[in-house]
């Protein structure tokens, strides 16, 4: 079927700095390298500022451009609303859409709060009831590596997980000049480094074992205190000025828990390592052998299998590339021709949209997004307490495993 003959779903996207590019290519590239059964249409784009929403609908893509998030609400040309604006807008955008009966994605951490969150499941639970759709952003769920991780771990391949070590290191922020940004106010941020990268090792260590964290110990710090206050305070970029501005979040956070079975995880996020980029680092032991991750080599799993011969028992490299073996990979290149950053966003999309055409439950869900919230609230409640042991509550699974999701999609 032409993409001109397939029902359409019309996309109105929140924001349009980092995060709004990415999701700007993923809606572009869906179509184009999958077969999908509804076709996406980029319809508008909302920012705050007219002239560079204008600029930024014609550069990524987008038919028109709006000042005002709510027009989105209002327009029947528009089933799905993407959220890509700081995380203190979040919540009434996500509550606000579903209640208008539009899809929403949402980018992570689901919200700045706790409360927030629970608000945002309660309205995507109501919202589900009459077919309207809600699902977070944690995009590295979609890295075929990472699928692949946990198909084995579900598998029994590594057996009873002993322990998981779950590391993200970025060096933006090592400079104690680099410029004061959104990302480092609280009251839009919600946290820095704990929200902002913290939230996706939780995210995959959940998704990758199967269990939720129980309880956490941790530490949170500031290295600097105040910053160059950046051209327009926003994103990234900027040289920063002569004025400094507070730093309200942290730099850092370390925090250990133990996972529903009992297994015990330690986990790192900072934006001061030097050297690192974005290395989310994963390891996983159990009780018959291990996996590890690096997404600086995204296309890459390692797995230990300590059932074999020990006289020749070492890491197997696999290249996750393999187009009959592994999902996403038949769209994309010959096996070998890796995949990078930008991709899982379009993998993503290509899941939502299915997942709307065929009446189902997006993963991973605003339940997800609460049970992250919940462990990076407990971690800074542990910090501030002098690293006391904070329980959390466990709710129930949510969003059916990758392998249940082939199933239904078949």
């Amino acid at each position: 079927m032409s993409q001109d003959a397939q029902p359409e779903l019309g996309i109105g996207m929140v924001g349009y700095a980092f995060m709004g590019a990415a999701h700007s290519q993923a809606w572009r590239n869906a179509p184009r390298f999958f077969d999908l059964p509804l076709a996406p249409r980029m319809r508008v784009v909302a920012g705050r500022n007219a002239e560079k929403a204008a600029k930024a609908a014609d550069k990524l893509g987008w038919a028109s451009s709006t000042t005002d998030w709510r027009e989105l609400l209002t327009r029947d040309d528009v089933q799905l609303i993407d959220i890509c604006s700081p995380g203190d807008t979040h919540a009434e955008i996500a509550i606000a859409a579903l209640e208008a009966g539009k899809h929403v994605l949402c980018e992570k951490p689901l919200a700045n709060t706790v409360e927030e969150a629970e608000r945002m499941n309660a309205a995507a639970i109501a919202a589900e009831a009459r077919g309207v759709r809600a699902m977070v952003g944690f995009t590295y769920r979609r890295v075929p590596a990472i699928r692949l991780a946990q198909q084995l771990v579900a598998d029994g391949r590594i057996g009873d997980i002993r322990q998981v070590r779950a590391q993200y290191l970025q060096d933006w922020l090592a400079d104690e000049n680099a410029p004061l940004s959104w990302r480092l106010d609280k009251e839009k941020a919600g946290s820095g480094a704990l929200g902002d990268i913290g939230a996706h090792i939780v995210d995959l260590t959940h998704f990758i074992t199967g269990q939720q964290l129980s309880g956490v110990s941790g530490l949170v710090e500031t290295f600097v205190n105040e910053r160059p206050i950046a051209d327009d305070f926003a994103g990234l970029s900027g040289t920063g000025g002569s004025e400094r501005g507070p730093v309200t979040v942290d730099d850092a956070a370390v925090f250990f828990g133990r996972l529903e079975s009992g297994a015990i995880a330690v986990f790192e996020a900072t934006r001061f390592a030097y050297g690192r980029k974005n290395a989310i680092r994963l390891e996983i032991n159990g009780t018959k052998g291990s996996l590890a991750f690096d997404f600086e080599d995204m296309n890459v799993l390692e797995y230990f299998d300590a059932t074999g011969d020990q006289a020749t028992a070492g890491y197997t490299r696999i290249i996750v590339t393999e187009p009959d073996h592994h999902p996403f990979i038949k769209a994309w290149w010959p096996a070998g021709h890796g995949l990078g950053y930008e991709h899982a966003f379009t993998h993503q999309a290509v899941e939502l949209v299915e997942d709307i055409a065929a009446e189902r439950a997006p993963a991973p869900s605003f339940a997800d997004g609460l049970a992250v919230q919940r462990v990076l609230a407990a971690v800074e409640e542990s910090s501030a307490n002098g690293s006391s042991w904070v329980t959390i509550p466990v709710s129930a699974a949510s969003a059916p495993t990758p392998v249940e999701s082939e199933l239904q999609r078949s």
